[in-house]
Formats: structure tokens, sequence, C-alpha cells
């Protein structure tokens, strides 16, 4: 791969394809910290003597701490070098995950898991330090080698999280978590400066940190789509974070009597997604990303709707699981079309308040999810993923029609 010359900066080391790849590799051990939790929520939830409604605040509370984070630290990728504020990020989580680990308390446990999410943001860092170390026509294969690396990172996480969980118990789980993170510490920094760039290569923008973020009110009431945006894509991410939970509660439960491998086992089927998203990707670029948005989340209802059907059996609830997880990312795929084509030098901050309006969905779903659970059972947790779903599929349809309708006006006036 060519590098990229920074702009009005010295020219940037090339990034050799055994590089992208580690950097994918780390980024999948980064993202799954926050998705231990899912198959192994009920053994938690009894170690600590709290009830299943109690115990959605783990996640919740990482989720909305990840929002947080996002907001407050990563615009610092721009004033300070990514290399540097992934070392005191990727240490963060390192102490964060060992203090889950060694919790003796419940509160202890989740203001562990809530710096957990706060320190979370290599991920979206990545991006921004590959774009600029590879020629521009290498760039959707790199973005697409991190993005694999995430959605592999989620699948693993739950996969090994339920077998440790089952057969060494849930601590074992962020004990390898801590170690995985110790390597990360010593591994990710050294990679990313391993062909000799310096910290002054990275770009510096004039606006001051607090003018960029001071930027962000300003900027929401002149591109109001990215609420809309963020909104749909809160609920999208909310329906796989309170599925998964109530999952693994509810197969871990008497009525099923499963253990908690058998939620990592479930989670195993939906890596055909990471076959699928480029497909279906290519689909929202032919019939265009709001249109494609309702087809999508249309369906999502339906796929909802069966989680009560087939909430009786483990082998037909791995359909609706499939459809879900398979609609899910081209959504937010979609979701990301509708503003990632506007001024360049505003799309950093949109995807900055997209992200953000997500995590902070995902968390209040993620409560609301075993809080719906603990008062109804499994129906409860089906039931609120169908509201979820039904609401989102009613804001893609009414943004739809208003993008549609102000496109008319526009060219019956002559635009």
């Amino acid at each position: 791969m060519s590098p990229q010359p920074a702009a009005d900066g010295p020219q940037l080391s090339p990034l050799a394809r055994t590089q992208l790849v580690a950097l994918a590799l780390c980024g999948a051990v980064v993202t799954a910290n926050a998705y231990y939790i899912h198959p192994i929520v009920a053994p938690v939830a009894d170690t600590f003597g709290v009830s299943d409604a109690l115990i959605g605040i783990v996640p919740a509370m990482n989720q909305m701490a990840l929002a947080l984070g996002i907001f407050f630290l990563l615009p610092l990728g721009d004033r300070v070098s990514n290399q540097t504020l992934v070392r005191v990020t990727v240490a963060g989580q390192l102490g964060a995950v060992a203090m889950m680990a060694l919790a003796q308390q419940f509160w202890l446990f989740v203001i562990g898991s809530s710096f957990l999410g706060f320190f979370t943001i290599a991920p979206y860092l990545l991006p921004a330090f590959v774009s600029n170390r590879v020629d521009p026509g290498q760039l959707g294969y790199a973005t697409a080698i991190l993005t694999t690396g995430i959605i592999g990172g989620i699948l693993l996480a739950r996969v090994g999280a339920g077998l440790i969980g089952e057969f060494i118990g849930w601590r074992a789980v962020y004990a390898v978590a801590a170690l995985l993170m110790l390597a990360i510490c010593f591994l990710l920094p050294r990679v990313m400066t391993s062909q000799g760039e310096e910290q002054s290569a990275e770009p510096c923008p004039e606006e001051s940190y607090f003018e960029l973020l001071q930027s962000m009110c300003p900027l929401i009431v002149r591109e109001p789509d990215i609420l809309v945006a963020g909104a749909i894509q809160g609920l999208n991410f909310g329906i796989f974070l309170s599925v998964w939970l109530g999952l693994g509660l509810y197969l871990t439960s008497s009525e099923m009597g499963y253990g908690v491998d058998t939620v990592g086992y479930l989670a195993a089927v939906t890596i055909v997604s990471l076959v699928t998203t480029p497909r279906l990707g290519r689909l929202a670029d032919r019939i265009g990303a709001r249109r494609g948005r309702v087809y999508l989340a249309s369906l999502q209802v339906g796929a909802t709707g069966l989680f009560v059907l087939f909430g009786h059996s483990l082998g037909l609830l791995i359909i609706p699981l499939m459809i879900t997880n398979l609609l899910g990312p081209v959504i937010d795929i979609t979701g990301r079309m509708t503003f990632l084509s506007k001024d360049a030098g505003i799309r950093t901050r949109l995807m900055t308040i997209y992200i953000v309006i997500m995590f902070l969905g995902g968390g209040a779903a993620s409560w609301a999810g075993t809080l719906a659970y603990d008062l109804a059972g499994w129906s409860g947790n089906a039931g609120l993923a169908i509201i979820m779903a039904l609401t989102m599929f009613l804001l893609a349809l009414w943004d739809h029609i208003r993008h549609k309708g102000s496109l008319s006006s526009g060219h019956s006036a002559g635009i």
C-alpha cells in the first residue's frame, strides 16, 4: 500500500498488510471487552446477589460511559498523536478489566465496567490512523479489514466467555481479558510506530479541543438529520444488546436449563454476518440509503416478532437471531451513508454525534432489556425488542418520506 501524505505535513510511512491485520486483531481484543458480559450475565448476578433487573446496570453504564469517552476523548485525536492516546486508553482498559475480575462488591464491578467503557475508544482512533497511511484506492479495503476485526471480536467474545464461564467461572473470563489487554498494551503502540512515524506527523487542526467540543451543538442545529440517524441506530443497537442480555438470562434459567456455554455457541451462528454485510451494503448503494433503511427496518420488525413465537425452542430461536444479526450491521451502514456524503470538514464530528447517540441508546436498552425480563420473562424482553423495531421503522419511514418530499420541492422550485 502506498502512503497517503498528511495535509501540510511530512510523508507518512506506508502501512504494510501485516500491520493492518495486526491492528484489526488489536481492535478485536479491545472491542471484545464490552461483550463478555452477554453470556455470563446470569452467574455474575448470582455471585453478587442482585436481581435480573439490577444486573442490567453493568452493560448500561458501560455503553453510556463509552458514549462519554467518545465525546470527550475522541476529539483529542486531533490534538495529540493517536499513538499517545492509544497508549493511555488501552492502559485504562487494562486497569478496568482487572478491577472487574477482582471486584468483591457489585458497585466496584459496575465502576470497573464504566471505566472500561470510557476508555474504549481505540477502535475509533484506528480508522483515522490507517486512513493517513494507505493509498486512497485501498481505503475501502483497509476499513473493511478493521470492521471485520471489530465484528469478529464481538462474536468471539461471546463464544469465548460462554465456554470459559461455564467450565472455569466468570471471573476467569475477565482474568483472560486482562492478560489479553496486557499484551495489547505492548503490541498496539509498537504496531502503530513500527515504521518510525513521528508524533508530529499527526494532523493538528486550528481549532482547540474545547472549540471542537463547542462546535457540536451548532452542528446539530445545522444538520438535524444526524439526530434521526443516531436515534435509528440507537434503537437498532439497543435491539442487539437487549436481546442478547435477555438470552443470557433466559437460556440459563430454570425454564430452559442450559449452561452459559450454550449462549456462546448460539452467538457463533451469527458469524455469517461477516460475509453478508458487504453484499447487503452494495444493495443499499443501488437502492439508496434511506429507502434501503426503510426496507431493512420493516424486516427487523418481523424478525423481532419471531422471538415471541419461537421463544419456546432453542433451535427455532436461531432463525430470528440470524435475521436480526444480518440486518443490524446493514441498517448501521445505511445510517452512516446519510451523512458521510456531507462536507469533509464536518464528517468526523457528525460521526462522533452519531456514535454517541448510538451508545446512549444501547446503554438505555441494555438496562431496559434486563428490566423487561425481570418483570415479564422472555416475553417481556422480546416485546421490548418489537417496540424498538417498530419505532425504528416508523422513524426510518418518516425520514424517507420527509427527505423525498424535500427533494421533490427542490426540483419543483427549479433547484
